[in-house]
């Protein structure tokens, strides 16, 4: 079946938007386990994980839609010096993701593409209720009760 073009320009800046994500997510969670940071670690991986399926998500509606996914133009990963500038630059990506997808949606609803439209719909709602919203506590966490106490917290 072949897509619209501008469904699948959509995805491909989707797909660049998530590998980016990931592999943000992997350097930060790895930087976390090595300060001893278990909790955070855990909680960072397992979005590294998620953003991996999302892009998988991405990458086979792509092909279903006989286009060739392009893994050479991912955005920039922002890796931060501390734990509260990695989990904004973390933030930051969610909600660039979060714009996308809202854009994509849109771009799908007016192409007549719905069963696209329900699969970033599916990552909408992970974006915005799991991982942006998780990153906005850690952030006000941090904010309420200290950095010192924050990061013990975090510890396992």
């Amino acid at each position: 079946m072949k897509g619209k073009k501008r469904v699948l320009k959509q995805l491909q800046k989707l797909l660049n938007s998530e590998l980016a994500a990931r592999d943000q997510y992997f350097a930060h969670s790895r930087k976390y386990q090595d300060w001893g940071l278990h909790k955070l670690y855990e909680r960072i991986n397992h979005e590294m994980q998620e953003e991996t399926e999302h892009a998988d998500a991405l990458i086979q509606r792509m092909l279903f839609l006989e286009a060739e996914p392009d893994f050479s133009n991912q955005d920039k990963v922002r890796v931060g010096e501390t734990v509260p500038k990695m989990l904004k630059n973390d933030l930051e990506v969610e909600y660039g993701v979060d714009a996308l997808l809202k854009e994509s949606i849109v771009i799908c609803e007016e192409a007549e593409d719905f069963e696209t439209r329900e699969i970033l719909e599916k990552l909408l709602d992970d974006t915005e209720m799991d991982h942006a919203y998780w990153l906005e506590q850690q952030l006000g966490l941090i904010e309420k009760v200290g950095l010192k106490n924050y990061l013990q917290s975090q510890m396992s």
